[in-house]
């Protein structure tokens, strides 16, 4: 069974989430504090959420 560490949109989410990160540390103090915070925020909860929907279904038995 393939794990979601190896689903393109999961790698892609991933991606993301560095660049984000990558273009708010170049910003100022206040930017970084109010809108940065929650763009890196909003960015890392895609990877977590097909982790977590992932799961999910990997769970359910099916008889």
């Amino acid at each position: 069974m393939e794990t979601f560490q190896n689903l393109r949109v999961y790698q892609l989410s991933e991606n993301l989430a560095n660049e984000i990160w990558f273009i708010v540390q170049k910003w100022d103090y206040f930017a970084k504090d109010t809108i940065g915070k929650q763009i890196v925020k909003s960015a890392d909860s895609i990877g977590a959420n097909i982790a977590e929907g992932n799961g999910r279904y990997n769970s359910i038995r099916f008889s």
